[in-house]
Order: structure tokens, then C-alpha cells, then sequence
């Protein structure tokens, strides 16, 4: 087992905590919107970090961004296992002819 996907149980046994006592559980408690908001919040304050070259910043980050991902993904019940199958459809493609066959989102 992996680190996320470690994590990701984690995620999944707060499911059911006490939002007083749990940070996770508190996030899911807010519905997949709120999660979303705060993924998109840390993905931005990564961001920041990266631009100003900022090593230990983009990696605190970073670390940030992966832990809200998986919590947004238990909002929505899509686990990491998912997400992995789909790169695993894509691994060895050219990026420019992945995109070019995803269905049209007009």
C-alpha cells in the first residue's frame, strides 16, 4: 500500500468522525462544493510558492494539494484507484494526442 493510498483510508475512516474533533471530517461535513473550494485554495497557494521558487514552500504545498485532492475525491466517491486507472489508460500516449481524443466538452 501506498502513502495515498494510506492516506486515502484515513480519509475514508473520518468519514464517520466527529467534525469537532476531526479536520476531515469537518471538510466532508461542508459537502463536495467546500471541498472543491479548499483543493482549488491550496492548489493557488501552490502555485504561489512555485513561482517565487520556493523549494520547502511548493513541497509543504504540495503535500497540501495531495491530502485536500483525496479529500475532495471521498466527497464525490471516486477513489485514488480511479484516478490511477485513467493515467494508467494514458501512460505512454503523447499529451497532444490524449487531448485531441477526449469527447468535445461543447
Amino acid at each position: 500500500m501506498t502513502l495515498l493510498h494510506e492516506l486515502e483510508a484515513t480519509i475514508q475512516a473520518r468519514k464517520s468522525a466527529d467534525p469537532d474533533t476531526s479536520w476531515t471530517a469537518r471538510l466532508l461535513s461542508k459537502g463536495p462544493e467546500k471541498c472543491a473550494e479548499k483543493f482549488g485554495e491550496e492548489a493557488i497557494e501552490a502555485i504561489i510558492e512555485a513561482v517565487r521558487d520556493d523549494k520547502a514552500g511548493l513541497a509543504s504545498e504540495g503535500a497540501d494539494v495531495l491530502y485536500h485532492f483525496l479529500v475532495m475525491l471521498a466527497a464525490r466517491d471516486v477513489s485514488l484507484d480511479d484516478v490511477l486507472a485513467v493515467l494508467a489508460q494514458r501512460q505512454g500516449l503523447s499529451g497532444i494526442d490524449e487531448k485531441a481524443a477526449r469527447p468535445s466538452a461543447s
